[in-house]
C-alpha cells in the first residue's frame, strides 16, 4: 500500500533521513522505533507531505506522492494523528471532529462516522460541547483518534500516541488502534514506548540517527537482544 524508497530529508543543512526506505503493506500495522531525534516523526511529515523529500519517492498505492500537496494526500486516504494530540483547543470536541472531515461532502456519511466515533468514545459523546483545550491528555489523544477517522483514512499515521498517558489509558489506546486495524484501517505506528508497539505490531522498523537499522517481523524484533538492550530495557 505504501513504499517509500531511498528518501533523503533535509532541514536547512541538517541531513534528517538517509536514504530512508520502508514498505506498509494493506492491512497491517507498522511499528516504526527509535530513540528521541532519530527521524521517526520526520519521517511520518514526509509521507503526509508537510516535508519535501530532496531526491528518492513515496508511492502510495502506485501513485507518487512525495510532490503531492498535504491536503490533497489527505483527499487520497491518508491521515495523520499529530504528536502532541494538536487538538484545536478554542472549538468544540464536535467541531474538532468536523474538522477532520473537512474534505469530504456526504453529510450523511459524515453524520454516521461522527456516531462511530462517539460509540466508540463515549467520554467525548460526553463532552462534545466541550472546548477540546479543557479535556484530560487521555481524552484529547481519543480526540486526535477520532478526528483522523474522519476522514475516513485507509492508511493512519500515528505519531507517538501514548506519549505523557498514564499506564492504564495507554493500554486502552493501545487496544483501540488494534481495534481499528481490525475493522480495517493501515497503521504506521511511531512510537518510543517499544514494547507496546512491537507488542500489537505485524512487522516493525528501527531508525537511527535517520537511517533504518533493523527491520523484519515484530515479534521477532521483540526477540532480538539487540533491540531488547536498546529499547526494551534489557
Amino acid at each position: 500500500m505504501l513504499q517509500i524508497k531511498e528518501i533523503d530529508i533535509y532541514y536547512g543543512a541538517i541531513y534528517a533521513l538517509k536514504k530512508l526506505s520502508l514498505e506498509v503493506a494493506q492491512g497491517s500495522i507498522v511499528s516504526l522505533i527509535g530513540a528521541n531525534g532519530a527521524g521517526k516523526t520526520t519521517t511520518l511529515k514526509s509521507i503526509s507531505g508537510l516535508l519535501r523529500p530532496k531526491s528518492g519517492s513515496i508511492i502510495f498505492k502506485d501513485t507518487d506522492i512525495s510532490k503531492v500537496a498535504p491536503e490533497k494526500i489527505v483527499g487520497l486516504g491518508i491521515s495523520q494523528v499529530p504528536e502532541g494530540r494538536r487538538v484545536f483547543a478554542t472549538m468544540t470536541v464536535m467541531e474538532n471532529l468536523e474538522m477532520g472531515a473537512y474534505l469530504r461532502k456526504d453529510k450523511k456519511g459524515i453524520e454516521e462516522d461522527m456516531e462511530n466515533v462517539f460509540t466508540r468514545f463515549p467520554r467525548l459523546k460526553e463532552r462534545r460541547k466541550q472546548l477540546a483545550g479543557t479535556l484530560s491528555g487521555g481524552e484529547q489523544q481519543m480526540l486526535a483518534i477520532g478526528r483522523a477517522l474522519m476522514a475516513r483514512p485507509q492508511l493512519m499515521l500515528m505519531d507517538e500516541p501514548s506519549m505523557g498517558l498514564a499506564p492504564l489509558l495507554v493500554k486502552e489506546i493501545f487496544s483501540i488502534i488494534k481495534d481499528i486495524n481490525e475493522r480495517g484501517t493501515t497503521i504506521l505506528l511511531v512510537e518510543q514506548n517499544a514494547n507496546m508497539a512491537l507488542s500489537i505490531a505485524d512487522k516493525a522498523y528501527v531508525i537511527e540517527t535517520g537511517e533504518i537499522v533493523l527491520q523484519g517481523n515484530a515479534q521477532e524484533l521483540m526477540n532480538s537482544p539487540e533491540v531488547k538492550k536498546a529499547y526494551l530495557g534489557g
